[in-house]
């Protein structure tokens, strides 16, 4: 018990206090030691031989919910896991003890979508990840585990580790953004923050990577639409981050409900088994996606669900989680037909009994299956200490898109303020998609935050002026004064949390509704204006960015959004998130994303003939990496300790990084590298490392990144690793545009 508390203590204060620069994916360490142990395989091995076929088939069945019937299957052995609700510590216990005096007294799993906190809600991913700040993923991720097992949730959905191009795809939000090194980076993280070092820990709860695989490259950003991409960008863009997880140790993948080049991915034998089970050796269990197997029928490659069954089995997932009722799980009611007609054999029904056994085991559900309210009730942080540090992530998630004339940050003793807009006191829409038991109730709205932080004398005049997605202007007039009859004119716009996360796909990703209009009506008055977005996606603001003077990306903060934000706009917090998407100026750019190709006619102003728009810049909006401080940095001198290498050899680069301000702010330092010329066509550039550094004003840090091998390897013509001799090109800078470059060589040698 000295050690759990000990080891909650000390990551919490780490975490708060430490500025950890992930340099390349093998700092990410593999916190599970590949999952398995002699012991646990051992027990499982002997539990495995007194398990009656229908006890084995229940391992492998998901129940959603608590129905009427969900005891008897317990009872029968019929059920090894349940996807439960938020804050039912008492249920729990009382199913565990069914399954623990019937049968074979296994243990079950309860799962729920843990997302971006439980009881205390962090921003969502995609605000997270423009932290660049793997510890804060990680802390978050480890605290939300923390209130999770408190209330019996043993084995979360998350993360969500999908590369996401396309901004119309709900989904977006919940996971890292378009690029998979920082992908995969955030995917290590969170998978670490959930599991810890020790599974059975009573912090720790059992991570699932999901949607595998490439589930965020759904066609026209339509949810559960289908995927068709080449096998070389399947490797190279959407497999790292679940590598990335699994190297970390994490303990179940889920498969996605996407077809993948003609083939669904829960019945993707190439993608389940071929890569993830052999390939990369993974010992944990595949689970579907909400009846993602019964689906295998709408997708047209099973005409039943014993065929359904059989497909899904036979490629490699393990676990059904159920469809709304018993009867819509493809399972239970046909596992038992095929494994006696022999199209499964019980060697392969055993393996994937075993992949479920093992996460229990690790858990060490066997020796203390129940939740042990009284133990977190004196253990758990105290809410004061959670609400320090989501605020804390929230800071750092906030994205400084422009600051014209250094209007921010405010001053708290301005003597009037117009605070407009639909998210101004809005305490349900900063929760975000997926916010598990989260409660309105705790949410600190811009209203509130923006009251405790000014001076008693300012007078905040606060006018909604129109809703968030409806047509009536009739609040506009309202506003118009507000803001004339003010200093400055604060306006919080932006999505409702339902018009992202699943089923969230949008064609049209302006301001919803008249809120654009209320932003012109507004800056018409002649008064400062500051728009404050809150959204799950990147949003086209090409008029906002154009004529508005400041502009905060804010994401979904969650329960700590208004004070987040008056951190930000009175300067108590320098920004220093960092754009993990590109931000297109249309739709019509879309998909847009920093590592294109470069094509055989690059764009050229006064050239018709090559890549552009006739009706548009080519160039993102706002480009990936970017973000604005307060304060500026300089970066000077880069430099190679050496101009050629073999393929087997290393070099360092080098930076000098200079706050050139006169205030104290953060900057991510980022890598990216360009290989010249080789059999494959390159990149333009891609992210291979990064740095979050704090820099105090006039001060200077000299940044190193050494570049390894595998930062210089790409998949050949016939999809092998390789390193080919040539020019490579370094470029180090504050965002994917703005960057400093110098160049080495690899020769034909090696040692």
């Amino acid at each position: 018990m000295i050690k759990k508390i000990l080891f909650a203590a000390v990551l919490i204060i780490s975490n708060l206090l430490a500025q950890t620069p992930y340099k390349t994916l093998t700092d990410v360490k593999d916190n599970l030691n590949g999952f398995t142990n002699s012991s646990v395989e051992r027990k499982i091995d002997s539990l495995i031989v007194q398990m009656s076929l229908k006890e084995k088939i229940g391992q492998l069945i998901q129940i959603v919910g608590t129905p009427e019937y969900l005891e008897t299957l317990i009872k029968e052995g019929s059920v090894g896991s349940i996807l439960i609700g938020t804050g039912m510590p008492g249920k729990v216990n009382k199913l565990q003890r069914l399954a623990m005096e019937s049968g074979a007294k296994i243990p079950l799993l309860f799962a729920h979508d843990v997302i971006h906190g439980y009881y205390t809600i962090y921003p969502v991913p995609l605000g997270e990840a423009a932290s660049w700040n793997p510890e804060t993923a990680k802390q978050d991720a480890h605290l939300a585990a923390m209130e999770a097992a408190s209330q019996g949730t043993n084995w979360t959905f998350a993360p969500m580790v999908d590369i996401a191009r396309d901004p119309r795809w709900g989904r977006i939000t919940e996971g890292a953004g378009e690029d998979p090194f920082l992908g995969s980076v955030m995917a290590a993280a969170r998978v670490e923050g959930f599991q810890g070092t020790d599974l059975s820990d009573l912090f720790s709860i059992a991570a699932c990577a999901k949607h595998f695989v490439a589930y965020g490259a759904a066609q026209a950003g339509r949810e559960y639409n289908t995927v068709d991409i080449s096998e070389r960008t399947l490797r190279e863009i959407y497999l790292p981050p679940f590598k990335s997880a699994v190297d970390a140790g994490v303990a179940s993948v889920m498969s996605a409900f996407n077809d993948l080049n003609g083939i669904p991915a829960s019945a993707n034998y190439h993608t389940l088994t071929e890569i993830l089970k052999e390939k990369w050796n993974f010992r944990g269990l595949i689970i579907s996606d909400f009846n993602s197997i019964g689906e295998l029928i709408s997708h047209g490659i099973a005409s039943n669900k014993y065929d359904a069954a059989k497909e899904a089995f036979l490629a490699g997932v393990d676990v059904d989680m159920v469809g709304d009722t018993v009867d819509g799980n493809a399972y239970l009611p046909n596992l038992e037909k095929l494994v006696n007609r022999g199209v499964i054999s019980t060697d392969k029904l055993n393996e994937s009994v075993k992949r479920v056994l093992r996460i229990k085991f690790k858990l060490g559900l066997f020796e203390h299956p129940y939740v042990d309210t009284a133990f977190y009730k004196s253990h758990l942080i105290t809410k004061n200490e959670r609400e320090k540090i989501v605020r804390k992530s929230a800071d750092e998630s906030i994205v400084l898109l422009k600051n014209t004339n250094n209007l921010l940050p405010l001053k708290k003793d301005v003597r009037k303020i117009a605070l407009i807009g639909p998210l101004a006191d809005n305490e349900s829409d900063p929760l975000g998609s997926w916010s598990a038991a989260g409660n309105p109730d705790n949410v600190i709205t811009v209203l509130k935050g923006i009251s405790g932080k000014v001076s008693p004398d300012t007078k905040i005049n606060y006018i909604k002026g129109c809703d968030i997605n409806d047509s009536d202007e009739t609040g506009f007039p309202g506003a118009v004064e507000a803001a004339q009859n003010s200093d400055v004119a604060i306006l919080v716009v932006g999505e409702s949390r339902n018009m992202s996360g699943e089923a969230g796909s949008r064609v049209n990703l302006d301001l919803p509704g008249v809120q654009e209009k209320l932003v012109e009506r507004v800056s018409e008055a002649g008064t400062p204006v500051v728009v404050v977005l809150m959204n799950g996606r990147p949003l086209t603001i090409d008029w906002i960015a154009e004529n508005i003077p400041a502009v905060l990306e804010t994401w979904f903060l969650g329960d700590q959004s208004g004070n987040a934000v008056a951190d930000v706009l009175f300067g108590d917090y320098n920004p220093s998130g960092k754009l993990p998407v590109t931000f297109p100026r249309s739709v019509g750019q879309i998909p847009i994303f920093y590592n294109h190709m470069n094509t055989g006619r690059p764009a050229k102003p006064n050239d018709r003939f090559t890549s552009k728009y006739l009706d548009s810049p080519a160039t993102p909006l706002f480009p990936f990496g970017y973000g604005l401080s307060y304060t500026t940095f300089i970066y000077k001198n880069i430099r190679l300790d050496k101009s050629e290498i073999s393929s087997d050899d290393s070099l360092t680069a080098s930076i000098d990084v200079t706050n050139s301000g006169n205030v104290k702010g953060e900057e991510v330092v980022q890598l990216y590298i360009h290989d010249r010329i080789r059999s494959v066509t390159p990149p333009v550039k891609e992210l291979k490392g990064f740095q979050k550094i704090l820099l105090n004003p006039g001060e200077t840090k000299t940044i190193k990144f050494i570049i390894t091998p595998a930062m210089l390897t790409f998949l050949d013509k016939n999809l092998k690793p390789v390193i080919e001799p040539g020019i490579f090109d370094i470029m180090i800078g504050g965002n994917s545009v703005d960057l400093l470059s110098t160049s080495f060589k690899i020769n034909n040698n090696s040692k």
